[in-house]
């Protein structure tokens, strides 16, 4: 496994990370590790998004824009008001 070494950080922003680390319970390279989990996909993540996406467009094309049986904001009010 790859090693990360990173140089010069600011003082403020390894502050902020020790103590986001300690609240956590972990070693700060814990934390950042868990970091760059959390914020850099991977490139079967973002095949796994690509894929979602296509699901969702393809449903949505389905259905149709106008087909949507869910009244609207609109219509609700106007039928609470009704009763």
């Amino acid at each position: 496994m790859p090693t990360l070494y990173v140089e010069n950080i600011p003082d403020s922003l390894y502050k902020a990370l020790r103590k986001r680390a300690r609240e956590n319970h972990k070693s700060i390279a814990a934390e950042v590790l868990g970091l760059l989990e959390r914020n850099i996909p991977t490139a079967d993540e973002l095949r796994q998004r690509r894929e979602f996406y296509t699901r969702m467009a393809d449903l949505h094309a389905k259905n149709g824009e106008g087909s949507n049986s869910s009244p609207t904001t609109e219509e609700m009010i106007r039928e609470d008001r009704n009763r």
